[in-house]
């Protein structure tokens, strides 16, 4: 008969407990099919980085488009030089 280390046998159920943590966390990370949060969220972010200003429909004649601020058409403008 074979020595079983006790050692051994506890690191199974742990990496288990790991690897179903990781994949939840992927699956609560994508994005929502017409929500895009975290998208969203990172976009805005990125806009104001770069000075720019989120807007609902259209830039103004003095700016020009840079990006988008989300997912639904947002657009991120900046003034002209």
């Amino acid at each position: 008969m074979g020595v079983v280390c006790f050692s051994q046998l506890g690191s199974q159920p742990a990496m288990r407990v790991n690897y179903l943590l990781i994949a939840l966390l992927f699956l609560f990370l994508l994005p929502v099919p017409g929500n895009g949060g975290i998208v969203s969220w990172l976009q805005k972010y990125y806009c104001k980085i770069r000075s720019g200003q989120c807007t609902l429909i259209d830039c103004l004649p003095k700016e020009e488009q840079i990006g988008h601020c989300s997912l639904s058409g947002r657009k991120c403008c900046l003034k002209k030089k």
